[in-house]
């Protein structure tokens, strides 16, 4: 239907002159009520080659006001500023963008909602089979065409990384919420062939799901540093085994030139005094041969530096004592070293540590050598070649045991300020071992779990036939420190990458896997603000598509965000934002974006958001569906908490008499 015509064109505008025929701002057509006459509405015209252009209300004006009693007459020329969107093509297919312009004096229509099938690439079939695969998932309706649906491609929106940004209260846990809702409504055909992990910062989303009358979402929750089950959580396990030399490297803070390489040793010390409680005849007595050899080659450093008799046996008996107490502190290592007689071996050399009128008389030497000539140097040469795998189990408890060992050695070659240098991490080692916030990485969820797959199989729940598969993994993190934080996004992110990367050819397409980063900027940092060497997400963002391992990323401050992230995402669902800073990032990092498109998220109400990329073929103003049950995000309500009935204590009391 004509509702004007074009009486300018500019290469950004049209102007239009709407007939004075149409009054209002609505028309119905074959019983449907389209708005046109509204900002962000649409409108069509035709151009020279038979094309339909499609353009976007931006401003409304009476040509004819005057500053007098006429400037309400109803009988006044409205006109329209348009800007100009897309066209669609006499095969009817959508593009952005305009090639042909249309001439003045064009006629100017509505966009009805067979237009908008044919822009949006998705029809929109209330009558869908049961049974059929989904092929899109219904996110919310138009603001520009009142109550039209808008229905999202589900592979246009999942097969690449995106991103839901706005203002806290905004809407974005519910919109997350409500499109994983949306893919596992259909009970008969349910979406039994995903997997999306939920970092939870603030424990909003196990409402969302936990109670959902959709019963085909296998959800797992998990909670890091609970005991036991509690309520609908598991406790959730980050085994330290599985955490490589640079993760270690970050959560301790280590510097890279001598930090770092101190650790690395600190971690194969560990990896072999926890083969001393091997059941392994072999292991154990190649172990012992190692540690026989460590005090030797430790006491004979210390004799050939060429101190005097007195420094010697002090620094050595020193020592001596220390490896003594190290051994001493596990009950285990006591028992083995006592069988074995590397106990017996470290006394010899304890009473050998004498001084008469300032001269040891050579007896630690010999004692010394005594005891070296029992080691057998075939097995030292296994032990030292046989460096932890990564991956592979150790036990926690033997690091501050290593780190000890480690620095006895450092001493023992005059390296006096190796404790000053790493004093910084072995406190943040400390805090590892025994702040309750590190429980989680200091266990695993059981004996079976010895390695990446082991621990992902349990993690997703998936058992031996592989047929119970988990669609939903939901790990409450809402209690963790920033550091433990960071860790346990990374660590997990990075074991199911190096997982995904395993996988070739046709596997790669297989059973993709969506990471929803909840929160995101207080993790996923830029660069200079980012502890580990290497940013994972990062990482994922420009690779993870190739292994079907995808990334929605949710934040409400973007200019915290890394830049390589957040370039990535090819969907966009930004709501209310009001910081300029915040703004100005989006704005500047992302190339099509454009003034407009500020003013509309600046606008918007809680609920509504700015839908673009991939997804959709033009950029679209969305009021989203509620989420049913809705996530935990709710605000205070103040004035309900503040103002309550006062409390009659005198009545309290004589119901209490």
């Amino acid at each position: 239907m004509k509702i004007g015509k074009i009486i300018s064109v500019n290469y950004n505008q049209f102007k239009v002159k709407v007939s004075s025929e149409i009054r209002g701002n609505s028309i119905n057509l074959n019983g449907d009520i389209y708005y046109f006459g509204n900002i962000g509405s649409y409108l069509k015209s035709t151009n020279a080659v038979g094309e339909t252009i499609v353009s976007e209300v931006i401003s409304i004006f009476d040509n004819d006001l005057q500053f007098n009693e006429k400037a309400f007459d109803i009988e006044g020329n409205r006109e329209l500023l348009l800007k100009p969107i897309g066209t669609i093509s006499r095969d009817q297919k959508f593009n952005l963008g305009v090639g042909v312009f249309p001439s003045l004096y064009s006629n100017v229509g509505i966009i009805t909602y067979k237009d908008m099938e044919v822009i949006l690439g998705v029809t929109v079939n209330k009558n869908k089979e049961e049974n059929q695969i989904h092929q899109s998932f219904s996110l919310g309706k138009s603001k520009s065409l009142i109550n039209y649906p808008i229905d999202i491609n589900i592979d246009k929106f999942f097969n690449i990384h995106s991103a839901v940004l706005g203002n806290s209260g905004s809407g974005k846990s519910n919109t997350i919420a409500h499109i994983v809702q949306e893919i596992h409504k259909k009970k008969s055909n349910s979406a039994i062939g995903s997997r999306i992990l939920i970092f939870d910062v603030n424990g909003e989303y196990q409402n969302a799901f936990l109670n959902s009358p959709d019963n085909n979402i296998k959800v797992k929750l998990y909670k890091p540093n609970i005991d036991q089950f509690d309520l609908d959580f598991e406790p959730f396990y980050l085994p330290h085994f599985l955490m490589s030399i640079d993760e270690w490297s970050a959560f301790l803070l280590a510097t890279e030139a001598t930090q770092r390489p101190f650790w690395d040793k600190v971690l194969q010390e560990a990896y072999i005094f926890y083969k001393m409680l091997s059941n392994d005849p072999n292991e154990v007595a190649k172990t012992i041969d190692y540690l026989r050899y460590k005090v030797c080659s430790i006491i004979l450093n210390i004799i050939n530096q060429g101190d005097s008799d007195t420094t010697n046996i002090t620094t050595a008996s020193s020592i001596i004592a220390s490896l003594q107490l190290i051994i001493n502190s596990d009950p285990s290592l006591t028992i083995i070293a006592t069988k074995s007689g590397l106990g017996s071996d470290l006394e010899t050399l304890k009473g050998a540590c004498r001084i008469n009128y300032g001269s040891n008389d050579g007896a630690l030497l010999n004692r010394t050598q005594t005891v070296y000539a029992k080691v057998n140097s075939q097995n030292v040469d296994s032990v030292i070649c046989d460096k932890l795998p990564h991956g592979e189990y150790f036990d926690y408890k033997f690091l501050r045991v290593a780190a000890n060992l480690a620095l006895l050695e450092e001493d023992s070659r005059g390296n006096k300020r190796m404790r000053e240098y790493t004093s910084t991490m072995l406190t943040r080692l400390d805090y590892f071992l025994e702040n309750t916030n590190c429980e989680f990485m200091r266990d695993r969820a059981n004996d079976s779990i010895t390695d990446v797959k082991s621990y992902l199989d349990d993690f997703w729940g998936i058992d031996e036939s592989n047929t119970h598969q988990t669609q939903m993994v939901i790990i409450d993190t809402s209690e963790l420190s920033p550091d433990s934080l960071e860790t346990l996004t990374s660590v997990t992110s990075r074991l199911i990458f190096e997982e995904r990367k395993q996988y070739l050819n046709e596997e790669r397409r297989q059973n993709p896997i969506h990471l929803i980063l909840d929160e995101a900027h207080r993790y996923i940092k830029k660069d200079y603000k980012y502890v580990f060497k290497e940013n994972i997400f990062e990482k994922i963002a420009r690779e993870g598509r190739k292994y079907a391992l995808y990334l929605l990323v949710s934040s409400q401050r973007p200019s915290e965000l890394s830049e390589t992230v957040l370039s990535q995402c090819a969907n966009f669902i930004i709501h209310r934002i009001q910081n300029e800073v915040d703004m100005r990032y989006v704005y500047a990092i992302l190339p099509f974006f454009s003034e407009d498109f500020v003013n509309k998220i600046k606008q918007s109400v809680p609920g509504e958001a700015l839908v673009f990329g991939n997804c959709v073929s033009m950029p679209l103003h969305v009021k989203i569906h509620e989420a049913k049950p809705a996530p935990d995000s709710d605000n205070c309500k103040i004035s309900e908490e503040w103002f309550k009935a006062p409390i009659d204590n005198d009545v309290n009391q004589q119901a209490t008499i």
